[in-house]
Order: C-alpha cells, then structure tokens, then sequence
C-alpha cells in the first residue's frame, strides 16, 4: 500500500470524477486576501468546509447519545463563519463530494493551521467505494471561543491505494453513511 501523489489525485479526479469540486492546484489566496489553504498537495488534498455548521449545546440538558442521538443538542448555523463555543464542538460538511476507489482507503487529518490554535479536526477513514460528503466534527480544546472559515481549508484527505481489491467494500456492506449529502448526524 502506497501513498498517492498529486499527479494520480489530479488523474483520479479528473477521469473519474474522485473528488467534486476539483482544484488541481494549491489555493492560498483569493482576489489578493489570504485564506487557508485549499486544494491538492504533493500528497494529498485539502479539503474545506461548507458553510453549513451544526453548533453543540448543552441547553436541552441532553445526554450524548451514539444509538439515540438528541438533534436538539446542536444548533444550526449558516455563515462563512463558525464560532465555536470553549471546549465545545461543532459539525460541517466538505464543500467536495468523494467518490473513493474500490482498491483506496484514504484518511482525513486536521491542518496544522488550527491544531496549533487548539482546534482538533477528528480523524476518520473514507472506505473503499465510500461516496459522499465528508462530515467533519472539529473540537475547541481551548477555554477560549474559536473561530472555523467556511470555504477555507479545513482537513487534509490522503490517499493509500492497496495492492489488492479488497474483498467487501463499503458499498458492499451497505455502510450507513454511504452517500450522505449534508451533515449528517450519528446513525445507529
């Protein structure tokens, strides 16, 4: 199993579709202001977040729940701003839709722009023959408020291409969050 390079993301997506939307190059500036980077990388791609944003609250006293998740434990938010509360969390989406190979597995890290600022983006798989948009859950371990930028960079997405097809895919399986288009809440 290897890593891929830019040139097989740039190959993948634009044969295949892989990612949509696609930026083929690095962005890190838009009409002369500076945004957090977005868009492929030597070995990977970055993605960002829409501007839809599902903020935690514990005002309804609710438990966190996996099997029964209580919606009313967030609020939603539309801005291309996200303001998240002390050690708190909230919920977005990518702004790209993935449509993951069946011989790749790829994984989703946080970009070090907001692990230093003490926002953690969790880690998560996107299984072979996975499709949809990513939820992206990012945690303020701060005792502070802190900020998320919308159609900014937000998580870098790697891809590992296998040796061999793997014998059941997500597809297969009938995974639970095959195809989701917004963010999507926990499924039992």
């Amino acid at each position: 199993m290897s890593i891929k390079s830019d040139k097989w993301i740039r190959s993948m997506s634009e044969k295949y579709k892989m990612i949509e939307p696609f930026e083929p190059n690095q962005i890190k500036e838009i009409k002369g202001k500076k945004v957090i980077s977005y868009g492929t990388s030597s070995y990977g791609y970055d993605v960002r977040c829409s501007a839809d944003f599902k903020v935690f609250t514990n005002i309804n006293g609710a438990i966190v729940d996996p099997k029964e998740f209580d919606e009313s434990s967030f609020v939603d938010k539309h801005s291309d701003i996200c303001v998240i509360p002390p050690n708190s969390f909230a919920l977005a989406r990518t702004v790209e839709y993935f449509r993951i190979p069946r011989n790749v597995l790829t994984i989703c890290l946080g970009k070090s722009t907001y692990a230093r600022c003490g926002i953690i983006v969790n880690v998560t798989p996107l299984e072979p023959e996975w499709e949809g948009h990513v939820t992206l859950e990012f945690s303020n371990t701060t005792p502070l408020p802190a900020k998320i930028y919308a159609k900014e960079g937000v998580a870098q997405m790697l891809f590992f291409e296998s040796d061999e097809v793997c014998e059941v895919s997500y597809l297969d399986r009938g995974g639970k969050y095959q195809g989701q288009i917004g963010v999507t809440l926990p499924k039992a």
